[in-house]
């Protein structure tokens, strides 16, 4: 039953009680009004004789809510309520119950969850560090206590106070972006590479910082490039030192029985080998004497007009009203590479498209053509240094353009139309 129906079966006795005793005392004789008052006070005694029988069981419901509330402030989530009934109470302490289950539940899966990220930043080789927006030390793993001090405790410090670090990593720390940074070790030096990532906990800012030893894998990253490196010079090398040296052999012979046509012809053959070794050296030697960029103002209407000279092209949508900042020479060497790798992928000239807008801190340069694309295998490639899919490719010149674009600070990225063809996008920050 109901608590409202018992408030209302209550209220119906104190009635009936009004009623049969007003009623009994005024055939007795009593006079009205005084058997009106004495009806009225046993009614009134019986509506609280039988609201104390009703609200005593919801009492002690209360009371034992009450308790396992607090039980749940103090993070206990093992008490139940044991109330029978079929009433609202009854109802509310069986919610009360199904919540203390999955909570509890909730908990402990919460705990194992901590339990093993504890256990994953304890034993990671990784060093982890964290700090406020005062860059006071609130986590160090045991990892970073042993980079940072020697294994020694630091939480609860200022970064300015862990003046026992090498100058190196002091000087990462204080740098604003990300990166690598080498410490003095015996017998060899070790890198590392720092990054930071900031973010909102509780209202508060925090910032994280990553320190990875990456030795030997950049190591074993510049054994392979080397690796590749050899294999593809020794390829070209024996491409064209190989028809030389039978080139030569040929002439020799002929010297006893001159053939001026075949002798032309056998000099022409050493000379185009030549400039082609020439030339693929010589690809190779402005990739590594790369110059720092030279950047100032650039206007792109001129710019574009002197690229349209070299390779032909279409401007696409309005050239945005900033200027840019760059180097104007490596700038415009990038943009001859990609428009000269559209026409060679086949894009005619009128469907290759160049775009400059203007997103944000940033230009958006882009090259877009109908030209055959790349696959998934050579997408994730073609970026890298010796890599080529053409015959006779250095596999430098998207590696140089990639190069350029994040030495003034930007990025290059390549993807499939899907209209056919490829689009390169080139970022570069704008001169603010």
């Amino acid at each position: 039953m109901t608590l409202e129906a018992k408030l209302s079966l209550v209220l119906l006795a104190s009635l009936l009680t009004l009623a049969g005793s007003s009623g009994l005392l005024l055939e007795l004789g009593w006079p009205p009004w005084l058997s009106l008052q004495l009806g009225l006070l046993a009614a009134l005694l019986a509506g609280l004789f039988l609201g104390r029988l009703v609200t005593a069981r919801l009492n002690q419901g209360l009371d034992a809510l009450t308790t396992g509330l607090l039980n749940f402030k103090d993070n206990d989530f093992s008490v139940s309520l044991n109330y029978r009934g079929h009433d609202e109470l009854a109802r509310l302490a069986a919610l009360y119950n199904e919540s203390a289950i999955r909570l509890s539940a909730e908990r402990a899966h919460i705990y194992q969850r901590e339990l093993m990220l504890d256990t994953v930043l304890q034993s990671s080789p990784m060093a982890l560090l964290l700090c406020d927006d005062k860059e006071r030390i609130l986590y160090a793993n045991p990892a970073a206590k042993q980079l940072l001090a020697g294994g020694h405790a630091i939480t609860g410090l200022h970064l300015a106070e862990l003046t026992a670090c090498p100058q190196a990593l002091l000087e990462a720390i204080a740098a604003p972006q990300d990166g690598l940074f080498t410490l003095p070790q015996e017998p060899d030096p070790e890198i590392w590479h720092l990054s930071r990532s900031r973010f909102q906990l509780n209202g508060q800012r925090h910032q994280l910082y990553l320190f990875k030893q990456l030795t030997r894998e950049l190591s074993r990253a510049e054994v392979g490039t080397w690796k590749k490196l050899i294999r593809v010079i020794s390829h070209e090398l024996n491409n064209s030192l190989a028809p030389i040296a039978s080139m030569a052999n040929t002439g020799r012979q002929l010297l006893q029985n001159p053939d001026t046509a075949l002798l032309t012809q056998i000099f022409d053959t050493i000379s185009e080998r030549s400039e082609h070794l020439h030339r693929f050296l010589q690809g190779y030697v402005r990739f590594a004497r790369l110059p720092n960029p030279r950047q100032e103002v650039i206007e792109w209407q001129p710019l574009l007009s002197k690229l349209q000279d070299l390779v032909p092209f279409r401007v696409r949508e309005a050239l945005p009203c900033d200027h840019g900042w760059a180097d104007p020479a490596q700038l415009t060497q990038v943009l001859v590479n990609l428009l000269k790798n559209a026409a060679e992928a086949g894009s005619a000239p009128r469907d290759t498209e160049l775009a400059i807008r203007q997103q944000g801190g940033w230009h958006c340069l882009e090259v877009c053509d109908k030209g055959s694309g790349m696959s998934e295998a050579v997408l994730t490639q073609a970026l890298l240094p010796f890599y080529s899919t053409k015959k006779g490719g250095t596999g430098l010149g998207l590696a140089l353009c990639r190069e350029i674009a994040e030495a003034h600070g930007g990025r290059l990225s390549l993807e499939n139309r899907a209209s056919g063809g490829l689009r390169v996008r080139i970022w570069l920050p704008m001169a603010s």
